[in-house]
């Protein structure tokens, strides 16, 4: 039998191979546990709350949708279209909204609007009022208040990609539209966009159906939140796992609409040397009207909930010490560092083999490898919770019939099940960040190399590493930012007493302590700006 040498493109293949197969193991783990019958209460469920979850997970989806697209289209059109003063500064801010997790906003608006609320105290207080039945004021712990806060702390996703595509339209279209006497928007700006729009919403989409904390503060019974309350408050893994199945094809879906929606974007972008659309100058009135537009969505969506939660955290100190928040906050860098550290690392490895690659099964696996970010964070949890209960029960069966292994080796209740879940979930940020930037990279260059006589890991190592470095840098601190913010599988996966800065905020929240969770709420939405703007200037540059 011929054994293969030991060298750096034989460990490339194995590993690509090693890490497909394990982060595909938490999905394969879950269909096959809603597989099973035994321990299912799946028609208690189809008889109570199962339309309930279906009904408000699609209502939801549809309004976020709708109220996304209204605040995002118009002011992308304004910033591509459009030159007035200040306005790079607005194209920035437009995109601040998304360093926020959509919970920690749903924490300061209820704080803010709520009936003990500021804005109800000073309407009682101005008009004379003495309880709620003597007024009316809209309850924002409700799936409209659900839509309101999703939408400003998601729009980003369609604005930037919508951005991108009013840009990258000839300017050649445009000049026939007023020959003709059409309106640019609706003849060629927004027909060419559409693509992008589509792909924008399919992400918002994506999120709300992965949405676990606003949800669960506002009490909406989502489909997302009846898999964490069937596992945990019912006891039933086995149904959570079939219930995610239903997530799980909205998700597949919702994929299938984005992956097929920027295929068709590629129709208006086949030349680089196009004369793209140039910008035209306002007047005054048209300023001042631009000026209200664009700062609607990130006054609401970023800078009313920021002002909150400054403001709340200035009497957090007042009933808390200031060593109560050091701990989540170190536990949240060490995980996010350490989870960055090891999605760059395998995606590393993965990107660059498969590039080299000629094989297409490599290829699709490659792809397969980034899948987990896919599913929602309260899904895949109990995915990893299934694996790793296999793999410490394989490992029992060792220790009882060969050899006596230590505890430590059983991963069950541990840090590393946090760890693996994260890098399940966010490795797709990783490969992503690695693929686009290898296609900035002219393959001539790995050519060269292999005909100079350097190997695959000489290739590898001298070449494709420098020239990805940028891209290893930006995709380990998004992954990073990610990891802060994650809140359900922290919930579900961390060790006993292990608090991170996503839990204790959702946990001094429930408490009603609005003053102490806005301390690691704030910490989590600076944690999130830096990679926030270099996204917008990546796709600026695009």
């Amino acid at each position: 039998m011929k054994i293969l040498p030991l060298n750096g493109e034989s460990i490339f293949f194995s590993s690509t191979i090693i890490f497909t197969f394990l982060f595909l193991c938490p999905i394969i783990a879950l269909f096959m546990m809603s597989a099973n019958t035994n321990d299912s209460i799946w028609q208690h469920l189809i008889d109570t709350v199962l339309f309930k979850y279906v009904y408000n997970t699609i209502f939801l989806m549809i309004g976020v949708m709708l109220l996304s697209l209204f605040i995002s289209v118009i002011p992308a059109w304004i910033i591509s279209n459009f030159s007035f003063r200040f306005s790079k500064f607005f194209d920035w801010i437009l995109v601040l909204p998304i360093a926020c997790p959509a919970y920690l906003v749903a924490y300061a608006y209820t704080d803010f609007l709520e009936y003990a609320g500021p804005v109800q105290k000073f309407i009682r207080f101005s008009l004379g009022y003495n309880s709620p039945d003597d007024y009316f004021f809209p309850e924002i712990r409700s799936l409209w208040g659900a839509i309101f806060v999703m939408s400003f702390v998601l729009y980003p996703y369609i604005y930037v990609l919508a951005r991108t595509a009013f840009r990258k339209a000839p300017l050649s279209l445009y000049e026939t539209s007023r020959l003709y006497n059409k309106s640019t928007f609706f003849s060629v700006g927004l027909p060419l966009a559409r693509p992008a729009i589509f792909a924008g919403l399919a992400l918002v989409c994506m999120e709300v159906v992965s949405d676990f904390g606003t949800v669960e503060y506002f009490s909406l019974e989502t489909i997302t939140l009846g898999i964490f309350n069937v596992w945990i408050g019912m006891n039933s893994i086995t149904s959570a796992a079939q219930l995610s199945i239903i997530t799980f094809i909205f998700i597949i879906t919702l994929l299938l609409i984005e992956i097929k929606s920027r295929a068709a974007s590629k129709f208006h972008d086949t030349s680089r040397s196009k004369t793209y659309i140039s910008l035209k100058k306002l007047n005054r009135k048209k300023t001042i009207l631009c000026y209200v537009v664009c700062s609607f969505p990130p006054i609401f969506g970023f800078f009313i909930p920021v002002i909150i939660l400054v403001s709340n955290s200035l009497y957090a100190f007042d009933y808390e010490p200031i060593n109560t928040f050091v701990q989540p906050f170190l536990n949240s860098i060490f995980v996010s560092f350490l989870s960055a550290i090891f999605v760059v690392f395998f995606s590393f490895f993965i990107v660059s083999y498969s590039n080299e690659s000629k094989s297409k099964y490599i290829k699709l696996l490659a792809g397969i490898s980034s899948t987990g970010y896919a599913f929602p964070g309260t899904m895949l949890a109990i995915g990893v919770v299934i694996f790793i209960g296999f793999l410490d029960d394989t490992i029992s069966l060792v220790d009882n019939y060969v050899l006596q292994i230590p505890d430590y080796f059983y991963f069950g209740g541990t840090f590393f099940v946090l760890l693996f879940a994260y890098v399940v979930r966010f490795q797709a940020i990783g490969f992503g960040a690695l693929s686009s930037g290898l296609q900035k990279i002219p393959q001539n260059l790995f050519s060269a190399s292999r005909c100079l006589g350097k190997s695959f890991a000489g290739t590898t190592f001298k070449i494709t590493l420098p020239l990805l470095f940028p891209f290893l840098l930006a995709g380990g601190l998004l992954v990073f930012v990610d990891t802060m913010k994650e809140l359900p599988m922290t919930l579900l996966l961390r060790p006993f007493n292990f608090e991170t800065l996503a839990t204790q905020a959702y946990q001094y929240a429930h408490s009603e302590l609005m003053a102490e969770a806005s301390v690691p709420a704030l910490l989590i939405i600076a944690s999130g700006l830096v990679p926030v703007f270099l996204m917008n200037k990546l796709m600026r540059e695009v």
